[in-house]
């Protein structure tokens, strides 16, 4: 068992808080609380091969691509996404968004979380490879 104060990561306008990371649970599962202010762009079209993604909406409305459409989630919505499935997410309301993303098996996302912010200057090709390097595959557009 493990109990003690969650790690924070912020960058830009969003706030990731590692509550349960991968590193933590022994790679069972990854849950991070997201928080987003108000207008904001989020994870754009992407998927991953070797992980679900889920989210829980604790506050707020937000818009999740559920890989066909773009839908509303409000406070106790659940979205479930498996493996290879297209999906994002992105505030269009008002107000800021607080929610649960879970990932299992829980890969070390944290990694992810600590280096996006410094990833974002890197050259294409670069970015590409970062993020494949994270299991994660962005779609064009």
């Amino acid at each position: 068992m493990s109990f003690r104060p969650a790690a924070e990561v912020g960058f830009s306008t969003r706030t990731a808080r590692f509550v349960a990371p991968g590193s933590v649970t022994n790679g069972e599962f990854g849950l991070f609380e997201w928080r987003m202010q108000a207008r904001q762009p989020g994870a754009r079209p992407h998927f991953h091969k070797t992980f679900s993604e889920s989210f829980y909406v604790l506050e707020g409305e937000i818009t999740l691509f559920d890989g066909d459409e773009w839908i509303k989630g409000g406070e106790g919505d659940f979205l479930y996404v498996p493996p290879n499935r297209p999906h994002a997410f992105r505030n269009d309301s008002d107000a800021p968004v607080r929610m649960l993303i879970l990932f299992t098996p829980g890969i070390a996302r944290e990694d992810f979380f600590l280096e996006i912010g410094r990833a974002k200057d890197l050259p294409p090709e670069e970015l590409e490879a970062f993020y494949a390097r994270h299991d994660q595959y962005n779609l064009p557009g």
